[in-house]
């Protein structure tokens, strides 16, 4: 009895934990991404691509409206397990999503993390600064916006103000009796 108790706890917690880690890309969309095609591989030869799905993410950098959508230029970041860029400052290159609609450069503002699953098109060269760079070029399938993260960083222990120490007994003192009236 306790062994069945014991492994249905098991089973509800892999339940809990294992649902906050879903993809934020539909599984019918994931089924058609080719998991073998790096975005170091296309960034070098976009053409030969054409036509694959991949999943890519990173913050983006830039938002212009045209008539038939927005193209939003992003700096690819590594994606974790659930499909959110990672926090490092690490990138292989930018790339252009184009998302047949309307994104609010409110919403999707500049530094924000997105997610995006689209088709490769090809590649498009546009000006950075003084130099033309390549960028790879999608059509967006779908598009998720991460939420803000939060700008603080909590320190992995507790923190205790420099006039409290939680090691010194008031009752024992600094000199090592306990009352220091009964010595």
């Amino acid at each position: 009895m306790k062994t069945r108790r014991s492994i249905g706890a098991l089973f509800v917690f892999i339940l809990m934990t294992g649902g906050g880690c879903a993809h934020v890309v539909s599984k019918d969309v994931r089924n058609q991404v080719d998991e073998g095609i790096t975005f170091r591989q296309v960034f070098q030869s976009p053409d030969a691509y054409k036509g694959k799905v991949v999943v890519w993410g990173g913050v983006i950098i830039n938002m212009t409206h045209q008539k038939e959508g927005t193209l939003v230029e992003v700096l690819q970041k590594p994606l974790e397990m659930d499909g959110q860029p990672e926090d490092v400052d690490r990138s292989e290159g930018r790339f252009l999503a184009f998302h047949k609609g309307f994104l609010d450069d409110a919403l999707f503002a500049k530094g924000r993390t997105i997610t995006v699953a689209g088709e490769v098109i090809g590649s498009r060269k546009m000006p950075i600064g003084e130099i033309e760079y390549t960028y790879p070029f999608i059509t967006t399938r779908e598009v998720y916006l991460w939420p803000e993260r939060s700008k603080e960083r909590y320190v992995p222990y507790w923190y205790y103000p420099g006039w409290y120490d939680p090691w010194w007994d008031p009752w024992y003192g600094p000199w090592g009796y306990r009352y220091p009236w009964r010595r």
